[in-house]
C-alpha cells in the first residue's frame, strides 16, 4: 500500500514545473484564492517589473525618433592669437595688417532637416510597431507565469488536502487500535492484531511526514513568487473547477489563433520585418536641409571692423543625393527579404504548437473528467466495503488484517478522487491559457 501511496504523490507532482489576509508573525490566518496569488505574483515579480522597464525603453525610443523632425541648435566661441601678423604695404597708402593679432568670435547655429522622404516617418513608424511587440512579450510572460503558479498552487491544495485524509486515516486506525486492545484484555484478540495495527499507524506516519514535508517545499515556492520570507506559514483554498462542455477543435483552434499572445507576436514579427524592408528600400532617398549661423567676429579686412568686430550670418539650404553606397542597401534587401520568409515559418511552427497544446490540454480535461466520475463510484464502493468490512470484524467473520486493507482502500479512494478532481481542474486552466484566455 505504501508504494501505491508514493506513485500517487508522485504522478502528482510530475506535470507541475515548479496575500491577502491578516498576517501575524509571518502566519496568514486566511487561505489564499489562485486569483489573489496570480494578482499579486503578476504586479510584483521581478520578471514582469523588468519587462515593463523594456516598455518605458521602447517610449524614449520614439521620442528618439521624433526628434528628427526638431532642429539642431548649438552655440559656438573660439579666442586665437596670432603672430606674426600679415601685413600689406602699399606705396602711399601706408601699411595694413591682413589680420589683427587678436581674434574672437561667437556664433549660433541651426540645422533642420526640412524633407527626408520619409526616413524619419518610417524610423517612428518601427519604434512604435517595437513597442508594441514588447507589449506582447510581457502579457506572453503573464501567460507562462500564470501556468507556473497553476502548478504551484494545485500542488498545494492536494498535499493540504491528503494531509487531512491522512489524519483522518490516523483517526481510525487509532480508534480501531483502542479497539483491539480491549479485546486482547478480554482474550477476544491476539498481540499480532495489536501489532499489525501499529505497524499500519507506523506506516501511515511516514506518509504523512512525506506530505508534510512536500508541502513545504511548495510553499517555499509560493513565498519565493509571492517575495514572502520563506518562513511565512500560507494555505490556499480548495478550489476545484466544476465539469464544463468543451466546444469542438476547429472553434478551439480559430479561438486560440486569434488571442494567443504567440500568434500575435508572430503577426508584429511580421509587419516589423515589412516596415524593415521599406526603410530599407528609401534609406538612400535624397534629403533637403537648412542651416544658418550668426554671430560676432573680429578679422574682416577693413580698418573699421578689423580691431571692433561685427555681426554676420550665413543661411542657405543643401541637397544630398546618395549615388553610390557599395552595395550595402543590396545585401540589406536581401537579408531583410530572408527575416520575412523566416518569419512565415516560426509563424506556421507556432500554430502548430498551438494545435498541439490545446489538443493535449482538452484531452486531459476529458480523460480527468472520466477518470473523477470512476474515481467517486470507488469511493462510494469502498466506504460501503469499509462498512460492511468493520460489521464482519466486530462479528468475528474477517481478520484484523481485512480490516485494515478495507479501511486504507478508502483513504487510498479519497486520494484518487482528489487527484482526478485537481487534474480537471488543472487541465481546464492549462486549456484556457493553450486558448490564450487571460486567467491573471
Amino acid at each position: 500500500m505504501k508504494s501505491i501511496y508514493k506513485l500517487t504523490i508522485l504522478l502528482f507532482l510530475m506535470p507541475f514545473a515548479m496575500v491577502h489576509g491578516q498576517k501575524t508573525n509571518n502566519v496568514y490566518t486566511d487561505s489564499l484564492s489562485l486569483s489573489q496569488i496570480l494578482n499579486e505574483v503578476i504586479h510584483n515579480y521581478p520578471a514582469i517589473k523588468k519587462a515593463q522597464t523594456d516598455i518605458e525603453s521602447s517610449d524614449a525610443k520614439i521620442g528618439l525618433a521624433k526628434t528628427a523632425y526638431l532642429p539642431n541648435i548649438d552655440a559656438t566661441g573660439s579666442y586665437t592669437l596670432l603672430g606674426p601678423t600679415t601685413s600689406l604695404s602699399m606705396p602711399g597708402l601706408g601699411t595694413f595688417q591682413l589680420f589683427p593679432p587678436d581674434m574672437y568670435s561667437a556664433a549660433l547655429n541651426v540645422s533642420e532637416s526640412i524633407y527626408d522622404f520619409g526616413k524619419t516617418e518610417k524610423n517612428i513608424t518601427f519604434a512604435k510597431q517595437s513597442k508594441e511587440l514588447v507589449g506582447l512579450s510581457v502579457d506572453q510572460l503573464k501567460q507562462k507565469l500564470s501556468g507556473m503558479m497553476v502548478g504551484n498552487f494545485y500542488s498545494i491544495v492536494f498535499l493540504q488536502e491528503a494531509i487531512k485524509i491522512k489524519n483522518e486515516e490516523l483517526a481510525t486506525l487509532n480508534e480501531h487500535l483502542q479497539f483491539v486492545q480491549k479485546k486482547v484484555a478480554t482474550g477476544s484478540a491476539t498481540n499480532y492484531e495489536v501489532l499489525t495495527t501499529k505497524v499500519r499507524i507506523s506506516a501511515i506516519e511516514n506518509q504523512k511526514t512525506d506530505l508534510v514535508n512536500a508541502l513545504e517545499v511548495q510553499l517555499s515556492q509560493l513565498n519565493s513568487f509571492l517575495g514572502k520570507p520563506q518562513e511565512t506559514k500560507l494555505t490556499v483554498k480548495k478550489e476545484l473547477l466544476s465539469p464544463q462542455i468543451l466546444a469542438s477543435n476547429d472553434s478551439l483552434f480559430t479561438f486560440a489563433f486569434d488571442h494567443r499572445s504567440e500568434m500575435k507576436i508572430e503577426h508584429q514579427k511580421s509587419v516589423l520585418a515589412d516596415t524593415h524592408m521599406k526603410m530599407i528600400n528609401i534609406q538612400n532617398n535624397p534629403s533637403l536641409n537648412f542651416f544658418g549661423t550668426g554671430g560676432y567676429k573680429n578679422g574682416y579686412f577693413n580698418a573699421k571692423l578689423q580691431d571692433a568686430g561685427s555681426l554676420n550670418y550665413a543661411v542657405g539650404v543643401s541637397l544630398k543625393v546618395p549615388l553610390f553606397d557599395a552595395n550595402r542597401t543590396k545585401f540589406n534587401k536581401i537579408q531583410a527579404q530572408t527575416d520575412i520568409q523566416g518569419n512565415v515559418q516560426e509563424t506556421e511552427l507556432t500554430r502548430r504548437s498551438i494545435v498541439n497544446e490545446v489538443v493535449e490540454s482538452k484531452a486531459n480535461a476529458e480523460s480527468a473528467l472520466k477518470k473523477v466520475n470512476q474515481s467517486e463510484l470507488q469511493l462510494e464502493q469502498s466506504q460501503e466495503a469499509y462498512s460492511l468490512a468493520k460489521t464482519n470484524f466486530e462479528a468475528g467473520a474477517i481478520t484484523n488484517l481485512d480490516l485494515l486493507d478495507s479501511s486504507t482502500s478508502v483513504s487510498e479512494s479519497k486520494l484518487v478522487l482528489l487527484k482526478t478532481k485537481i487534474d480537471y481542474s488543472v487541465s481546464l486552466l492549462k486549456l484556457k491559457i493553450a486558448l490564450g484566455e487571460q486567467i491573471y
